[in-house]
């Protein structure tokens, strides 16, 4: 198992993923949404792609970087979630469920975030 799997954040980050991979697979199938979805299945992806590369960061900087990317990577997920949803083309209860799912994420994220600042300042 590799160091990033052993990490919460991580663990969480690709749990979402799986969850986004299926919410966009039956997307594309029952409603041929293909745009919105495609960007969703792009950014709520990435989050745990970029916590995957930030095991192997050279330094705190780079750490510091590709959390950073995560981080808004979260927000980005927000945003798609919210407007498949007010546009019609995610279930309401599902929609709100991945907010919740992807708003733990972004505070964990900025927890690491200030947590790197807070010692890179020592």
């Amino acid at each position: 198992m590799s160091k990033a799997a052993e990490n919460p954040g991580f663990e969480k980050a690709y749990a979402f993923a799986l969850q986004i991979v299926k919410i966009c697979t039956a997307l594309r199938k029952e409603k041929c949404e293909f745009v919105l979805s495609r960007q969703l299945l792009r950014s709520g992806t990435s989050i745990g792609a970029n916590l995957a590369e930030a095991h192997a960061a050279l330094s705190s900087a780079d750490l510091a970087a590709k959390i950073s990317i995560a981080y808004k990577e979260c927000h980005e997920t927000r945003y798609w979630i919210c407007l498949l949803r007010d546009s019609g083309n995610l279930d309401s209860k599902v929609a709100n469920l991945l907010v919740g799912s992807v708003d733990e994420l972004c505070r964990i994220l900025f927890a690491s975030i200030r947590t790197l600042r807070l010692k890179n300042k020592r």
